[in-house]
């Protein structure tokens, strides 16, 4: 009787379409704020909370994930998330002008499919890790390559569809969108699935909490979560502030830029990663995030503004992948609980960078290059992070 050899290729696609389906809920519903805002009335304000929302029950998901993933199983909670992620969209379409309160519709769309994105979020880089891939720091930075790519996708096919049809047939745009994540069912349901660790033998929560080694590698993901963020959460208003541009070339020269570069890292070190140490990568980038920041920060020429801008893309694209590649490979039976508490603790970092960017460049008379500054520690932290790892392993005390 032949053995039947499992297709690993059609799992990386599924993961691949993955993140781009979360970088599709991340940054769609954000093009379209003016647009509420003309559209229903809704507050600026209100329109705030539209981000926060998604960002807190991606939290919330984090959370749950870590308690019940293994309990239903990969496969369900993975396809799960893909019909999660189309409905929500399709939702947001159709929700807002049913209710009386378009705002109440909007958030519960939000709400849908931000429960996919933290579903894929926790659960695409596990199920990557699984597979018998060789060299998987390598495979895991391509597969973080992938969100990048989607930012990118999303800002300009989305000003290009809007330049050519008007924003007002965006509800269209949101069904187009949704077809990723809705095709992406069928890979999830079809692709080869292997288990993280055997059964019995991952760590639990409380064994996770009692080790030191563990919250070091939270505070990795901490500071790579903030040092992404805190400046690509800001990169269009920078550039918008700098070189005084309108917002589009503002979106698409800083968001975009961020992504570009950002990507390029992840591929580069995809392409490179078998003949460089990814502690020593991971320490040179920390470094390079923090010149970045101090570029960023005290430019006097606008374009030099810039250049910091999109090299802190290239300098913070290894950092969440790589932290999940540690941690992976110095604590692996740490199963779906560590990869959750990860995925908690770098997004905890995305929430915390922005927030104080934005509250101490307000202090300072909305001078987003003080923000900007305020923001170094992040990148800071993460290298002396990196030299405790590498000085750990030199010493035996942790696994290559």
């Amino acid at each position: 009787m032949n053995k039947t050899v499992k297709n690993y290729k059609r799992t990386q696609l599924a993961c691949y379409l993955g993140f781009v389906t979360q970088a599709i809920l991340a940054n769609f519903a954000p093009l379209l704020y003016t647009t509420f805002h003309s559209e229903y009335g809704i507050s600026l304000g209100s329109l705030a909370l539209i981000s926060t929302c998604f960002f807190f029950t991606q939290l919330l998901v984090d959370s749950f994930c870590a308690v019940v993933v293994d309990r239903l199983g990969y496969r369900v909670c993975i396809v799960t998330s893909e019909i999660a992620s189309a409905a929500g969209l399709i939702g947001l379409a159709v929700l807002p002008g049913l209710l009386p309160s378009p705002f109440v519709g909007i958030l519960i769309c939000v709400f849908i499919y931000a429960l996919g994105s933290g579903l894929i979020e926790v659960l695409c880089s596990p199920i990557i890790e699984a597979c018998p891939f060789d060299n998987k720091d390598r495979v895991m930075s391509f597969l973080h390559s992938f969100y990048c790519w989607g930012t990118m996708a999303v800002v300009i096919l989305s000003t290009l569809f809007f330049s050519a049809f008007g924003t007002g047939k965006w509800r269209i745009l949101a069904c187009l969108w949704a077809l990723v994540p809705f095709y992406n069912v069928f890979n999830f349901v079809t692709c080869p699935i292997e288990p993280l660790v055997e059964d019995g033998k991952s760590m639990s929560i409380g064994e996770l909490l009692k080790t030191k080694l563990f919250w070091l590698l939270i505070v990795l993901m901490v500071c790579s979560g903030s040092s992404e963020l805190a400046l690509g959460q800001w990169a269009s208003a920078f550039v918008e502030s700098a070189l005084h541009v309108s917002k589009t070339v503002g979106d698409l020269a800083g968001p975009c830029g961020f992504a570009l570069l950002m990507g390029i890292s992840r591929v580069l070190y995809s392409r490179i990663g078998g003949k460089v140490d990814l502690t020593g990568f991971m320490a040179a980038s920390g470094i390079l995030c923090v010149l970045c920041y101090l570029l960023a920060a005290f430019a006097e020429l606008p374009v030099m503004g810039l250049i910091g801008c999109a090299l802190c893309g290239f300098s913070v694209g290894i950092m969440w992948p790589g932290s999940l590649s540690i941690s992976s490979s110095v604590m692996p039976k740490g199963g779906t609980a560590m990869f959750a508490l990860l995925a908690l603790g770098g997004d905890l970092g995305g929430s915390i960078g922005p927030a104080i960017v934005g509250a101490v460049s307000q202090r300072a008379g909305d001078d987003l290059q003080a923000g900007l500054l305020a923001g170094i520690g992040f990148p800071a932290v993460l290298v002396l992070c990196v030299l405790v790892l590498r000085k750990m392993k030199s010493a035996g005390k942790i696994s290559s």
